[in-house]
């Protein structure tokens, strides 16, 4: 018996040690790969996969914007207005700090069932301060465009940053955060969003062998209350020098649109029409942006300078800019939230368990006419009022008023007026009015609900 329970108990601590020893794992393609335990969190209603050893961190990041609007007190010659709804976002990205030195990142959209590319990075984040990143992603350019949209205090940015703000672009940059310190640099290429951008981007190379076109874009940025938890003030200057891209409408051409901040209303008021000749531009922003406890505040001077070739026919440089002017105060008590790392603003911080609501005010300017050519330009008047449920749920109510000049008809698309004998007309030249005015004026009455998670 004493050697019956000698052997079984060798054999029992022979299994356990096999137990013991470290399982190799496979992939599946046969290949032995290191095995970590997660934990899995909620953090903040975001899914978050996280290692308790290593840098190894996975989340989920998704976003939805159901919009609608209604558009009231236009001119009883204009073109109709619908009022409708939108799908303005519907957004899904998987995001991954692989180690302490590499971070990638995926993101779509959905929107209205459209699939679009948005973001698509590589990262190297092993130099302290200092993020490199190759990929699909917004040129480091203006703030309004480079702030997310879940935190963006209207609806819609403003009309000078749609017609002239890049936005992603297929890239290489690089971008150091320090203190008071905020710098980036980057090369980029063509868009690469939808299947539209992809066939202009092979019919061009296929057809013609041309260049996919390339942009310089580098920005700076002062931070001097840098060391201030509830204050921030962020003094800013960027400049792109860009070429003609082949996934441009007609390529060789440079042209410049903006709606009046708004994605329902599909009209485009502002609209240089193609320029051909198109040989470069010159894009430059100034902007100032800060905050202190509950009030936030932003404005920007943006403008380019097109070139054209000599054998143009119209080989004038062209000007085109404008400007806004945004601010917002949180009354229950909450606090904006300044990102030191991207370099503008993020998440508010709520006052009050039930939420907070802010109270915003925009006056913005777009200005698309210069020399022979007639692109309009645009004034807006925006109210906003930001009701933040909770760290995922936000409504938001926008009251607009646009003031259209007479040459913003929409590449001659849209009236602009009446003509001597009463008819609406769509060319500038013609209008007649009493006052001597013209011109689209209406009023926009628009709301987002947006659920983040």
């Amino acid at each position: 018996m004493r050697k019956l329970i000698t052997v079984i108990a060798i054999a029992l601590l022979s299994v356990s040690a096999a137990f013991a020893q470290k399982v190799t794992k496979y992939n599946q393609y046969g290949v032995a790969v290191e095995s970590d335990v997660l934990d899995v969190e909620a953090q903040d209603g975001i899914l978050v996969l996280e290692s308790p050893k290593s840098g190894y961190k996975l989340w989920f990041d998704s976003r939805v914007q159901a919009d609608g609007a209604v558009y009231f007190g236009a001119p009883e010659w204009a073109d109709p207005i619908g009022a409708g709804t939108s799908i303005r976002r519907a957004r899904f990205a998987v995001k991954a700090q692989i180690d302490k030195d590499w971070y990638g990142e995926f993101d779509m959209d959905l929107a209205n069932g459209l699939v679009e590319l948005k973001d698509a990075i590589v990262r190297y984040t092993g130099i302290p301060n200092l993020d490199l990143q190759v990929g699909n992603f917004k040129e480091n350019f203006s703030i309004q465009r480079n702030t997310t949209s879940r935190y963006l205090q209207f609806i819609e940015r403003p009309m000078v940053c749609s017609a002239l703000a890049p936005s992603r672009h297929l890239g290489i940059n690089a971008k150091y955060a320090k203190d008071w310190l905020w710098a980036s640099a980057g090369l980029f290429a063509q868009k690469v969003a939808g299947i539209e951008e992809w066939e202009l981007t092979a019919d061009n190379n296929k057809d013609f062998g041309r260049n996919a076109g390339y942009s310089a874009t580098a920005k700076v940025v002062f931070r001097p209350l840098y060391k201030m938890d509830n204050a921030s003030l962020h003094i800013g200057g960027a400049v792109s020098y860009r070429t003609p891209k082949v996934t441009d409408d007609s390529y060789g051409c440079y042209r410049a649109s903006a709606r009046n901040s708004t994605n329902i209303n599909r009209k485009k008021y502002l609209d240089t029409n193609n320029l051909p000749g198109f040989n470069h531009n010159l894009l430059y922003t100034l902007e100032l942006a800060g905050h202190w406890n509950a009030l936030r505040y932003e404005t920007a001077y943006m403008a380019t300078d097109v070139y054209f070739n000599a054998d143009a026919a119209d080989n004038v440089t062209k000007h085109f800019g404008g400007w806004y002017a945004q601010a917002g105060y949180l009354l229950f008590g909450g606090k904006q939230r300044y990102d030191a790392k991207g370099g503008k603003y993020t998440k508010v911080e709520r006052g009050r368990d039930w939420g907070d609501v802010e109270l915003c005010a925009r006056y913005e300017f777009c200005d698309l006419n210069d020399g022979t050519v007639f692109g309009g330009s645009a004034e807006a008047y925006t109210l906003g009022l930001n009701y933040y449920i909770n760290e995922n749920v936000k409504m938001q109510l926008n009251y607009q008023f646009n003031n259209n000049d007479r040459y913003a008809n929409g590449k001659d698309k849209l009236f602009v007026g009446l003509d001597a004998d009463g008819n609406p007309t769509r060319d500038y030249t013609k209008v007649v009015t009493a006052s001597g005015k013209a011109g689209v004026d209406y009023h926009m009455l628009s709301i987002r609900f947006e659920i983040d998670f």
